[in-house]
């Protein structure tokens, strides 16, 4: 397993699971769909600006994402920490917007509630038949 395996492996699974810390310090873990862009070190989700989560990003960026495959005989993980950027820029919208968000940010694109979560990458661990790799990712 390589970097860009890493990454093709991301793209292939339809849940992320996300880590972020809460106010007392806790990690709080939550799935969200799949990424909406992958571009380098970088991976971007979709969510509201009124989140729980956009909070505590905004209050502590450290992050953790995690994305598995379960097969009948084999189970595949990757964990990757980096640190996580709240963007509300227009043109980052833009990017990220899609034309079936509009059944959840009634507003379109410019609703004041979407926001694009950027994931940067620092480095992962992938688990495959018992066996745990570690990767830097910057």
């Amino acid at each position: 397993m390589n970097k860009s395996d890493i990454f093709k492996f991301i793209a292939e699974q339809k849940t992320a699971f996300i880590a972020s810390i809460n106010e007392q310090g806790y990690p709080v873990i939550r799935a969200m769909l799949t990424p909406r862009k992958i571009d380098g070190n970088a991976i971007y989700f979709s969510t509201n600006t009124s989140s729980k989560k956009v909070k505590q990003y905004a209050e502590n960026n450290k992050a953790c994402i995690y994305f598995y495959k379960r097969g009948r005989f084999k189970y595949q993980g990757v964990s990757i920490t980096g640190e996580m950027q709240v963007c509300t820029d227009q043109n980052t919208k833009n990017e990220i917007w899609r034309f079936g968000d509009k059944l959840f940010y009634k507003q379109g694109v410019t609703d004041p509630d979407y926001c694009v979560l950027r994931f940067i990458c620092k480095s992962a661990e992938y688990y495959c038949d018992f066996k745990i790799e570690s990767f830097e990712l910057q």
